[in-house]
């Protein structure tokens, strides 16, 4: 089924079979990637069903302006829109996101940093001491660079008894990042300031537990090697690191240092091929230990943490 440049299927009396046949046909002529799920979604989103009753009602016909709205979202797509940003939303360690061009897409590798600061934790992590049955003492947590605030609001969601600030230098970015927390419920517990890395937070030398961050880790220099809809869509000032891509870690790094308690943990996403350069910055700065690397489900080195002696 064509479309025209309004995104109106030139054909009527479109059935959901036919719509999603025809979708998939127009992103694969696109070479978009997973075409088949970026189809689903979109006619999902349009109709407010989910997968499973698209599969089970394919003859179900469209009304002909939800044929247009779908046809409109799969001729974006096909020009290169994410379809994260075409629904408006990205799912996260199991809770829905809203997202938007304001604030990067948060990715699945990106959930190891979640996983990695659990386990670094600890024992500190849990709300009651399991030895004395005492409540634990309660934890303050700095999120850089929250975006979405996708991480904050999980660690918010994982540990109950957290105070976390979460910074970001877009002022667009913590507006996105407030709406997912009021959505998730833990407002009250996040609070949200604008500004570069750390320098938000007045707060004194050693009154952090927990630093984590999904920085801006892309080389300026790779820039055309990224896809077009990272390239072109996603927030280049989330994306950007300078022009080797650790340059933003050196800062991050010494800032979390001033911050964080003895034995406060910071855990920070890598970049591709950047393992080495990051862990040598911490050791450079002679006051981290338990230094570790975490891979991927890929095998890449995902996520580096350690310790303020």
């Amino acid at each position: 089924m064509a479309i025209d440049p309004h995104g109106a299927p030139h054909s009527v009396g479109t059935d959901v079979r036919t719509a999603l046949k025809e979708g998939m046909a127009l992103l694969r002529a696109a070479n978009i990637p997973s075409l088949t799920l970026a189809a689903e979604l979109l006619l999902m989103h349009t109709l407010g069903r989910d997968r499973t009753w698209l599969y089970t009602h394919p003859e179900a016909e469209l009304e002909t302006s939800l044929a247009r709205e779908y046809f409109a979202l799969i001729a974006r797509r096909a020009a290169g829109e994410p379809t994260q940003y075409l629904t408006g939303k990205q799912e996260f360690w199991g809770l829905e996101f809203e997202v938007n061009p304001d604030v990067l897409i948060p990715r699945p590798e990106t959930e190891h940093v979640i996983e990695v600061a659990l386990e670094r934790l600890g024992a500190r992590g849990i709300k009651i001491n399991m030895r004395t049955g005492e409540p634990s003492p309660a934890l303050r947590i700095a999120d850089v660079g929250t975006g979405s605030g996708c991480l904050a609001v999980i660690l918010a969601h994982e540990l109950p008894h957290v105070e976390i600030f979460a910074t970001d230098i877009s002022a667009p970015a913590l507006g996105v990042a407030r709406r997912n927390a009021a959505r998730h419920g833990v407002s009250s517990r996040v609070h949200f300031l604008e500004g570069d890395l750390l320098k938000p937070l007045s707060a004194p030398p050693g009154s952090f537990d927990l630093i984590v961050s999904n920085p801006p880790y892309v080389a300026q220099d790779d820039a055309a090697t990224l896809a077009r809809e990272v390239r072109d869509h996603e927030p280049h000032t989330a994306l950007f690191g300078g022009r080797s891509g650790i340059e933003m870690y050196e800062r991050l790094v010494q800032q979390a240092g001033e911050l964080l308690r003895s034995g406060g943990v910071l855990v920070l996403e890598l970049g591709y091929d950047s393992a080495q350069p990051v862990r040598a910055i911490l050791v450079a700065q002679r006051h981290w230990v338990n230094i570790s690397v975490t891979n991927d489900l890929a095998g890449i080195p995902r996520v580096l943490s350690a310790e303020r002696a």
